[in-house]
C-alpha cells in the first residue's frame, strides 16, 4: 500500500487539496522491483517521475491495531524509490494507472530494524539525489501521517500481514525529475 499526499509542501506543490483522511492506492506485485536494478520508462510516455520515500515493513501486523501499539507490528523500513506516469496518473480521479507500470517501485536495497532509527521513523531526512543534486528532501518529521496513525487507520480496513509494504509518500520536489531511459536515483533516508 502507498500514501498519497503526506506532506503539506507536496499537497500545495501539485495543487491538492490538504486530506482530511488518509489519500491510500495500491501497488501490484509486479510494478515492484529491487533497488539499484534500473527504472525503464514505459515507451508510452515521455517521461517517469521518480520520488524517494520511507517505506515500512510489517512484522506481526493484524486488524484494527491500536495507534499506541501500531510501532509494535513494524519489522523494520527501508527505502522506496516511486515511479509515477504522471500523464496516467491524471487520466482519473484515482491514482492506479500510473502507479502500476511494471518496474518502476524500487524497494530497498537495506532494511534497518526499528532499534536502530528514533521511534516510528521520525526525524529522518530523505533525499533523492542524481550526482551531488538533491532533487527531493525533507524529514518525516513533517509527515501529516505518523507511522503509528497509518498502520492503525489502514488496519481498520485491511488486515495487515507480516512483510506487507507501506510505502509513506514523497516529499516536495526540488527539482523537476526527468528520469532517461535505464536510469537509477538512489534514495537516502539519513538520521
Amino acid at each position: 500500500m502507498c500514501l498519497g499526499l503526506n506532506y503539506v509542501d507536496h499537497i500545495k506543490e501539485g495543487g491538492y487539496d490538504i486530506p482530511e483522511y488518509l489519500v491510500i492506492f495500491m501497488r501490484g506485485p509486479k510494478s515492484l522491483m529491487p533497488a539499484g536494478a534500473p527504472m525503464i520508462r514505459p515507451l508510452c510516455s515521455e517521461q517517469l517521475d521518480y520520488k524517494a520515500e520511507l517505506m515500512v515493513i510489517i512484522g506481526k501486523g493484524g486488524k484494527h491495531i491500536s495507534e499506541s501499539e501500531a510501532l509494535d507490528n513494524v519489522f523494520g523500513y527501508t527505502t522506496f524509490d516511486d515511479g509515477s506516469v504522471r500523464e496516467y496518473q491524471r487520466r482519473t480521479n484515482h491514482w492506479t494507472a500510473g502507479k502500476n507500470f511494471d518496474e518502476t517501485g524500487a524497494v530497498g536495497p537495506i532494511v534497518v530494524t526499528p532499534d536502530e532509527l528514533p521511534e516510528g521513523g521520525e526525524g529522518l531526512k530523505t533525499e533523492s539525489c542524481v550526482g551531488d543534486g538533491i532533487l527531493q528532501g525533507a524529514s518525516t518529521s513533517d509527515m501529516m501521517w505518523s507511522v503509528a496513525r497509518t498502520i492503525a487507520v489502514i488496519s481498520e480496513f485491511a488486515t495487515l500481514s507480516f512483510v506487507d509494504l507501506i510505502a509513506l509518500v514523497t516529499p516536495l520536489v526540488l527539482v523537476t525529475p526527468k528520469l532517461c531511459h535505464g536510469g537509477y536515483v538512489p534514495v537516502k533516508l539519513l538520521k
